[in-house]
C-alpha cells in the first residue's frame, strides 16, 4: 500500500532558521561561493534537516510522533537550495511493506529532491493506533 505523497519546501530562509536551531552554520549551507569552491553545485540544505522532513512525513502518516518506534536514513545526495524566493521542494512517499509480529508497520521511504534519491534505505517502524 503506498501512503500520499508529502512535500516540503525548503528555502533559503528555512535554512537560516535551521542553522540558528541546529548550531550547526557551516558556510556550506549559506555560501555560494564556498560551496562551490568544494565542490557542491551550490548551498546545500542540512542533511539533518531533510531527515527531519522524513520523519515529520513519517509523525504525518502516523498521526503523533511518539508511535514512531525506529527511524533510520543514509545520505544519498545533497539537497541544492537555489538563492530565490521559490527554494525546491522535497517529496517524501512511502510504501508499506508489512506489519511485524509485534504490530509495528514497516515502512520504506523514498525521498527525492529534483527528481533525485537524496536518502537512501530509509524505512521506520510505526506503532499504529487500534
Amino acid at each position: 500500500m503506498d501512503l500520499p505523497v508529502k512535500t516540503y519546501r525548503v528555502t533559503r530562509a528555512d535554512l537560516v532558521r535551521y542553522a540558528g536551531a541546529s548550531g550547526d552554520f557551516n558556510p556550506i549551507h549559506w555560501n555560494e561561493r564556498f560551496a562551490n569552491g568544494v565542490g557542491l553545485p551550490g548551498v546545500i540544505a542540512h542533511g539533518m534537516l531533510t531527515m527531519a522532513l522524513t520523519g515529520r512525513a513519517v509523525t504525518e502518516w502516523a498521526g503523533r510522533p511518539d508511535t514512531v518506534a525506529e527511524f533510520s536514513v543514509r545520505f544519498a545526495r545533497p539537497v541544492p537550495v537555489p538563492d530565490d524566493d521559490e527554494g525546491v521542494d522535497v517529496q517524501v512517499a512511502a510504501v508499506v511493506k508489512g506489519v511485524t509480529e509485534d504490530g509495528l508497520t514497516q515502512l520504506n521511504l523514498t525521498v527525492t529532491s529534483l527528481g533525485e534519491k537524496v536518502l537512501s534505505q530509509a524505512k521506520a517502524l510505526v506503532r499504529l493506533p487500534g
